[in-house]
């Protein structure tokens, strides 16, 4: 495995790695970081901003408009399995359910009468008489 030194035009610092098996040969290129030299990073980026003629200071609002469109275009389309209409209709079915269910529990097996008797209106008829003292 060998590693040279190759300057660009575009980048003059830049690291070629050449990885040897016994098939196949792979090359990459990546970038070389720079040794600290003792300046603080705000120094460096304002000495870069200075020397760059293509970067342009931004005001906060201005990057906070840029990184919101940039979140807009690389926002991931997502598709849902169930629509969320269906998924309310099936929420509420078993809502129903779980009510008849519990009404089929309290009245037939605590309260010692038939399950099937809750879903006749006059039982439930006798039970608002009752609440009510017209008998």
């Amino acid at each position: 495995m060998g590693t040279k030194q190759l300057e660009t035009a575009e980048n003059k610092k830049t690291r070629v790695q050449v990885k040897k098996t016994k098939r196949t040969t792979k090359k990459t290129v990546e970038p070389v970081a720079e040794k600290h030299t003792g300046r603080s990073r705000s120094r460096r980026l304002e000495e870069e901003a200075s020397t760059s003629p293509k970067t342009e200071k931004l005001t906060r609002a201005e990057q906070r408009k840029k990184q919101k469109a940039e979140k807009r275009k690389n926002k991931k389309v997502r598709l849902r399995i169930f629509p969320i209409w269906l998924r309310i209709i099936i929420v509420l079915i078993l809502v129903v359910g779980a009510l008849i269910l519990g009404l089929m529990v309290g009245y037939g097996i605590i309260g010692d009468g038939k399950p099937s008797d809750v879903l006749n209106k006059e039982t439930w008829l006798h039970i608002v008489d009752i609440v009510e003292k017209k008998e």
